[in-house]
């Protein structure tokens, strides 16, 4: 195993078991974008832990029930006699244990198979043994960059957005989907990959060697806005957004910024401690966030104080800003160091758990309340902004939207500029 793969590997152990907040209706909304990422770009290996094998309980549940374990047994056999296509016992067995979870009727609560949870532990971690690019099929055949991240080893071969992937290695993959092609670059055990690229306007195909290594998801974007006012985005709290925000905050910093937005609209969540890490550079000292679970025991996590925000501060949340996204404007509303601009939150006010099993499949369990520094519950409720405003009708539908068409980004301006 080289270098790479130990740090991500150990990286990926220490993200096990941890809490995550993130909303499930939200995930929903950006269910392709995602997966596109994790197969486009993941090309990782997933790692188990925990267990279940030779599990023994005296637990007197559903399953130990003659009753529901004979009528499985019959549904089992009418499949077995009756039904019309072939059975694949695995996803047989796999839809009893997505089934049980189901039957919560939680919907943050699910089951994982072991290719889902490999992809949902790498968009949770950020990073991933990868090229550095988000593909999706083409129409044409093959596959078609959608992204190439920035400094990453698809950008530094020079790939662009737009380009065809026809081959691998000389190997042909015009009849494959993502997920295949992804599968043929990780399963390669090579340190680079040589692609056959097609380029509008450019009449032949070129030859590509890219390097295959880690590749960390951006999940925060910055830039200098005027009157020194500085802009940060965070789109997701991942294991690695809490350095790429403080490398982002330092970066305007050092451009001269005297104000801040960060804008949290959209963003769905991600881990706990990813906010809480960010928190900690910009509360005072003092209580960030505390859970509580079905036992009433409670868990807090708090701010050193030590980095505490000095400037005029907004932040912008909407509809879709949930869990981990509320905990941060929560925190910063019932602390009074920032104001919160927009519309009412998406209201997610419960904590999950992600357990992995020895087959590397995992189970993600609603296990606790979370509270603001105040005392607050969020769930079903939201945070409601100190300036509330909606984004212009006529803005939702346009793909893109510039700083001076965003009237709530502007609304945000106008309230630093009175703080100042």
């Amino acid at each position: 195993m080289n270098k790479r793969h130990k740090a991500l590997s150990f990286r990926r152990k220490r993200a096990l078991c941890r809490l995550f907040l993130q909303g499930a209706e939200i995930s929903m909304k950006n269910k392709e974008y995602i997966k596109g990422i994790a197969t486009g770009v993941a090309l990782s290996l997933a790692v188990g832990a925990g267990g279940y094998l030779g599990y023994r309980s005296q637990y007197d549940g559903v399953l130990s029930e003659s009753e529901h374990v004979g009528k499985l047994k019959y549904l089992e056999h009418l499949i077995d006699e009756e039904y019309l296509g072939e059975v694949d016992q695995e996803k047989l067995a796999e839809g009893l244990y997505t089934g049980l979870v189901y039957g919560l009727g939680d919907v943050y609560s699910r089951y994982y198979t072991a290719e889902e949870y490999q992809q949902e532990n790498s968009s949770t971690m950020g990073a991933y043994v990868g090229i550095g690019i988000a593909m999706q099929k083409n129409e044409g055949g093959g596959v078609r960059i959608v992204e190439c991240y920035e400094e990453g080893p698809g950008d530094n071969a020079g790939l662009k957005a737009g380009d065809i992937i026809s081959g691998i290695d000389g190997t042909d993959i015009t009849e494959k989907d993502v997920s295949e092609v992804v599968d043929m670059i990780r399963g390669s055990g090579k340190e680079k990959v040589v692609l056959t690229v097609h380029r509008q306007n450019v009449e032949n195909a070129m030859e590509v060697t890219v390097e295959i290594t880690d590749v960390e998801l951006p999940s925060v974007f910055s830039e200098m806005l005027e009157n020194q006012t500085g802009y940060i985005r965070i789109s997701q709290f991942t294991d690695v957004t809490p350095d790429q925000y403080e490398k982002a905050f330092s970066d305007l910093k050092d451009q001269g910024m005297e104000k801040l937005v960060v804008d949290l609209r959209g963003n769905p969540g991600g881990l706990l401690t990813s906010v809480c890490a960010i928190l900690n550079s910009i509360l005072p000292e003092g209580l960030i966030v505390y859970t509580e679970d079905k036992y009433g025991n409670r868990s807090e996590e708090r701010s050193e104080g030590k980095t505490p925000l000095d400037m005029p501060f907004a932040v912008l949340v909407n509809e879709n800003s949930a869990s981990a996204s509320e905990i941060f404007a929560g925190a910063v509303q019932d602390y009074g160091i920032g104001t919160i601009v927009g519309t009412v939150t998406y209201g997610k006010g419960v904590v999950q758990e992600l357990r992995p099993l020895s087959d590397g499949s995992a189970v993600k369990l609603t296990v606790s309340d979370y509270y603001t520094p105040k005392g607050n519950s969020i769930n079903e409720v939201g945070i409601k902004p100190d300036v509330e405003v909606k984004l212009d009708p006529e803005l939702l539908n346009q793909e893109k939207i510039t700083h001076q068409e965003d009237n709530q980004l502007q609304e945000a301006l106008k309230v630093l500029e009175t703080d100042n």
